[in-house]
């Protein structure tokens, strides 16, 4: 694999997959190409999810929540899910992770921190495997 792209996916692509996105460009640089969508998208990034990633120093302010393509899931080498559950087009041969974290749309600062901490962890794994 040369230069690998890693699509997060989540229903509304307003939090978890935007903040996992955000990790993934921030720590991984160019070495990886990020992609992120969701099967219902949101009107906008969750603004908590913004607060929770500023304080990181990544600002996610410019995203918007993108729909899921049957593209998107063909162009990448690896699939996070994080509760799309089976509205994820699945195609053999593609390498699919289901990260099971909290929903934070409508929690405070304080849970969505927890939720980014927990992405965070998970993304500079994937950082970890794919760069080795």
């Amino acid at each position: 694999m040369s230069k690998p792209t890693v699509l997060f996916v989540c229903v509304h692509n307003a939090g978890r997959s935007q903040m996992a996105a955000g990790y993934l460009q921030h720590l991984a640089g160019d070495r990886i190409d990020v992609l992120s969508a969701g099967s219902q998208p949101a009107e906008g990034v969750n603004p908590v999810a913004v607060a929770a990633m500023a304080e990181e120093g990544i600002d996610i302010t410019g995203e918007v929540p993108k729909i899921l393509t049957d593209d998107a899931v063909r162009d990448s080498d690896v699939v996070v899910t994080m509760g799309c559950g089976d509205e994820c087009p699945y195609f053999p041969g593609k390498r699919y992770e289901d990260w099971v974290l909290d929903d934070p749309a409508g929690q405070d600062l304080d849970v969505v921190r927890r939720v980014r901490d927990q992405i965070r962890g998970r993304v500079e794994g994937l950082i970890a495997e794919l760069t080795a």
